[in-house]
């Protein structure tokens, strides 16, 4: 069941479902919650490697994974990142999020910016229960024109939806959880799995 803003409010209020800084009250509609964006990104740097390795931990890859490929982009408050058609960059929210074991979290980008070409999670879009921490978003720019994107503007909406019962392997009990707690755009770290 999708909470709505009083179940999310009462959430809230009880201290279950967690927001820092708190809510901006403007900024929750009538089933979700729109969260802001942040100063901090990460981005590839120009690389002449042939590849990315997505291969089992068991294989040494060749080429060194994401975290080695990218860069940190930190802008100013009043400053835009730019980000050009084709490209992918990572992002962060300005709120830190701590869910509940009986609460999972949706992110939905927002219509008004996927009209300009913007996708703001290509595919992790689900925060676990248990979850603590700011949330990475995944930009693509599918447009023709580049995209100036300012720190603070409301980039997408958390939903919440209650569980049929506490999970018992939620992300904070839930052995290697790769980004919890994060409070930066972490890069894939899929060769730990």
């Amino acid at each position: 069941m999708i909470l709505s803003d009083v179940d999310i409010l009462h959430r809230i209020d009880r201290g279950e479902i967690r927001i820092d800084p708190p809510l901006i009250r403007e900024h929750l509609g009538g089933m979700s919650l729109d969260l802001l964006l942040g100063q901090h990104f990460r981005i590839f740097k120009e690389s002449f490697r042939p590849c990315i390795e997505i291969a089992p931990k068991t294989k040494a890859p060749e080429f060194p994974m994401t975290g080695e490929l990218m860069e940190d982009r930190q802008v100013a408050a009043s400053e835009p990142f730019y980000l050009h058609p084709g490209e992918l960059a990572l992002g962060i929210t300005v709120e830190s999020i701590t869910l509940p074991r009986d609460i999972v979290g949706f992110i939905d980008g927002r219509s008004s910016l996927a009209r300009l070409g913007l996708m703001v999670n290509i595919t992790a879009h689900t925060i676990e229960p248990g979850w603590e921490g700011k949330i990475t978003l995944e930009f693509a720019n599918l447009g023709r024109f580049p995209l100036a994107l300012y720190p603070g503007v409301r980039v997408c909406a958390l939903r919440f939806e209650q569980l049929s019962s506490a999970a018992q392997r939620s992300y904070d009990v839930k052995e290697g959880a790769k980004y919890h707690r994060q409070d930066a755009p972490m890069p894939s770290r899929i060769s730990s799995e």
